[in-house]
């Protein structure tokens, strides 16, 4: 008698997909190494959060040089790209176990409104990006007085 375990399936369905994606050519200056056995992760992961003024988006990027970072916006899409190095004095071949990721990537995030791109701060402290994406002015919620009678 054979049981539906539906946790077995879901775990066969992701090999599926991450085979379906690794038999996938990867763009000119991409590598699927990037994220060995992981290609429909993201990085960098990211923690969104909003408030009445502004989205803030914070980036988990240990490891990236903050000059080769790009924060860009344009309506109401945010793009974080940059490169992290690799190890640095040992050749590729000589891994036995290669787990940290190194490579280029692109992260791409719409936004639920439009903000003000002249108004977007970035920040990169101890490995981690902060990104403060203040709302446009007319999305913003608006406090209506009631008048008494």
């Amino acid at each position: 008698m054979t049981v539906w375990d539906p946790l077995r399936e879901l775990d066969r369905l992701r090999r599926e997909m991450d085979r379906i994606f690794e038999s996938v050519a990867p763009a000119p200056g991409w590598s699927l190494e990037f994220l060995p056995g992981r290609a429909a992760r993201r990085y960098p992961r990211i923690n969104v959060a909003e408030s009445d003024e502004a989205y803030v988006v914070e980036a988990l990027a240990p490891g990236v040089d903050p000059a080769g970072l790009d924060v860009s916006v344009k309506d109401r899409t945010l793009v974080l790209s940059g490169e992290k190095a690799g190890p640095t004095g040992v050749p590729r071949e000589a891994f036995h176990r290669s787990e940290r990721s190194a490579g280029r990537f692109v992260r791409t995030l719409e936004l639920p409104a439009d903000v003000d791109p002249a108004k977007v701060r970035a920040t990169y402290t101890d490995g981690i990006v902060q990104v403060i994406l203040p709302k446009a002015e007319e999305t913003r919620p608006r406090r209506i007085e009631i008048e008494v009678a």
